[in-house]
């Protein structure tokens, strides 16, 4: 059962930092995230298409769903007509496929690049280290049915707060570069997705406009 407490308790302290809360609502049941959106909420964040499909239709249409996991090129149509952000674009097929089923289905998509910001075989994501030259050389800026509103990023999996600080560092340098030198007039190129659970205050710390929560909303899967 959700901690509807310690979701208030939580909404309340991002609020102070002008930070977003994604209730990452992945496993769990359509009856516990009725209760957190009963409370208030209305970001919610699922790790796969068919389970955001198939809650987004028992659910109220009020609610922003998030796709925060790996997505593949092929099930992109399922969630264009609806996802309101997708964190987790990480390859050029992935987001010229968005772009196609955007124009399908007439409506800008909102995108965040997903960055490799560990050595951690388990992430994915565009390389940390030629990432900008990527974007000096491909046309990342000009499809016209994508919306790139920022980027994120997932630290290593480990105690070591120094070593997570570190990586949620540098991907906040990267983001301010790619304001300064290709988002300057792009307001809304204003999203850093970084920090769940486990390591969201070190995110914030280091410049995280949106963290993705669960566990501490939801209780353990």
């Amino acid at each position: 059962m959700p901690n509807i407490f310690q979701l208030r308790k939580l909404s309340t302290e991002l609020a102070l930092s002008k930070v977003k809360l994604v209730a990452v609502s992945k496993t769990y049941p359509i009856n516990d995230i009725q209760m957190v959106y009963d409370s208030g909420h209305k970001i919610f964040g699922e790790n796969k298409v068919q389970e955001m499909l198939q809650k987004s239709t028992l659910l109220p249409t009020d609610i922003e769903w998030h796709l925060i996991g790996h997505l593949q090129s092929n099930k992109v149509k399922y969630i264009a007509p609806f996802v309101h952000l997708i964190h987790s674009v990480d390859n050029l097929k992935l987001l010229h496929e968005i772009n196609k089923q955007g124009q399908k289905n007439n409506r800008i998509i909102n995108c965040l690049l997903q960055i490799k910001i560990t050595p951690e075989l388990t992430k994915t994501g565009f390389e940390l280290g030629n990432f900008e030259q990527l974007v000096k050389n491909e046309a990342l800026l000009t499809l016209p049915y994508v919306r790139i509103c920022g980027l994120m990023g997932m630290a290593s999996f480990s105690k070591d707060k120094i070593l997570v600080a570190q990586e949620f560092a540098e991907l906040k340098k990267l983001f301010d570069r790619l304001k300064a030198g290709y988002f300057t007039n792009t307001p809304y190129f204003s999203e850093l997705s970084m920090g769940m659970s486990g390591d969201y205050t070190l995110a914030i710390s280091q410049g995280s406009t949106m963290v993705r929560i669960g566990s501490l909303i939801f209780g353990n899967r």
